[in-house]
C-alpha cells in the first residue's frame, strides 16, 4: 500500500530521522573526537536542524521524482535516495562544521566522512523501516475502517 506522504507527514518522519541521530551520534562524536559534550551536543543539533530541513525538502523533491520516473521501492531506489541524500547535505555540512570547531574544510570534509560512513546505511534502514511500519499502519487502519 502506497499512498503519498502529507507535509505533516514528513516533518513527522524527519524528525524522527533526526531525533534517533541526535541520540546516537552526539555522544559518539564526543569519544571520537575528544571535545566537550557540550560543544559537540551543539553542533551536532545544528547539523540536525540542517538535516531536518534538508530532509523535508529533499524527500519531497525525491518522492516526486521517484513517481515522475516510475520507480518502485526496491533496494536499489533506497541506495539512491540514501546516496542523493546525504551528498546533498555534505555540500551543506562541512563549511557549518568547519566554522564551529574553527578548523579546515579538509578537516571538516574528514570529520563529515565518518559520520557519513554511519549516516549511508541508517538513512537507508531507517526510511526502510519507516515505510514498512508505515504500510502496515495503513493496513490496519483500512481493515479497522471496513469493520475487519
Amino acid at each position: 500500500m502506497t499512498i503519498t506522504k502529507s507535509i505533516t507527514e514528513r516533518v513527522f518522519q524527519a524528525i524522527g530521522f533526526e531525533g534517533l541521530a541526535l541520540l546516537i551520534c552526539t555522544p559518539l562524536l564526543v569519544w571520537i573526537t575528544g571535545r566537550p559534550a557540550l560543544e559537540m551536543g551543539a553542533v551536532t543539533l545544528a547539523i540536525s536542524l540542517l538535516a531536518l530541513t534538508w530532509n523535508i525538502i529533499f524527500n519531497s523533491l525525491f518522492d516526486r521524482l521517484k513517481a515522475r520516473l516510475q520507480l518502485a521501492n526496491s533496494g536499489k531506489t533506497r541506495v539512491l535516495h540514501a546516496l542523493l541524500f546525504e551528498g546533498g547535505l555534505i555540500l551543506f555540512a562541512v563549511p557549518l562544521i568547519a566554522a564551529w570547531l574553527n578548523i579546515s574544510l579538509m578537516q571538516a570534509f574528514i570529520l563529515d566522512i565518518g559520520v557519513l560512513l554511519f549516516f549511508l546505511p541508517y538513512t537507508y534502514v531507517y526510511h526502510w523501516g519507516y515505510d514498512v511500519l508505515r504500510d502496515k499502519f495503513l493496513c490496519r487502519s483500512e481493515l479497522a475502517r471496513e469493520g475487519r
